[in-house]
């Protein structure tokens, strides 16, 4: 090469070794900012709507907590702790399900792995609450609820697909 020749100002290939981490430590990492940009999205939300007073959705509500707290059969849980119990869960399962991002990105490439992801999030979602939360079926939820559920599952999605691309190596090698 030419001394007066054009070379990048930095070397790629030794930035993007730096990320070169396990698929499932960067998919948890994905699954933790999808849950931050959830979290986000869900007080974006509240400032939005200040005539709404409480929950947004079910996952904005102590449902979460009551579903643990039910399934670990613990006693006496106030609504405090209920609230506490699905802020653990939220970061917990948030996490967890940037794994099933992953695997999927192992089988396929982007945008259909986080579509496929954002369709398994959701229908989880949506059949989840009824069958372990008590609560009414997704067809009798108010579209208010329905529309929130359905847009912070979007951007929880979106986040994971756009954070596990981003370092996934065989995109960006």
């Amino acid at each position: 090469m030419p001394d007066n020749a054009r070379r990048p100002a930095v070397d790629t290939s030794r930035l993007m070794s730096r990320f070169s981490v396990p698929w499932c430590v960067r998919s948890l990492v994905a699954g933790a900012v999808g849950t931050g940009a959830m979290t986000l999205a869900y007080a974006v939300d509240h400032r939005l709507r200040p005539a709404v007073a409480g929950p947004l959705d079910y996952d904005d509500s102590l449902v979460p907590g009551q579903i643990v707290a039910h399934i670990l059969r613990l006693p006496d849980v106030t609504d405090r702790e209920d609230e506490q119990i699905g802020r653990v869960l939220r970061w917990t399962y948030g996490s967890a399900f940037g794994v099933a991002h992953g695997v999927l990105r192992q089988r396929m490439a982007e945008p259909r792995a986080t579509a496929v992801f954002g369709i398994m999030i959701i229908t989880a979602t949506l059949t989840l609450f009824p069958l372990l939360g008590g609560t009414s079926p997704p067809w009798r939820w108010p579209a208010g609820v329905m529309a929130t559920c359905v847009g912070t599952h979007a951007i929880y999605a979106a986040a994971v697909g756009v954070v596990d691309n981003e370092f996934h190596p065989l995109e960006n090698s």
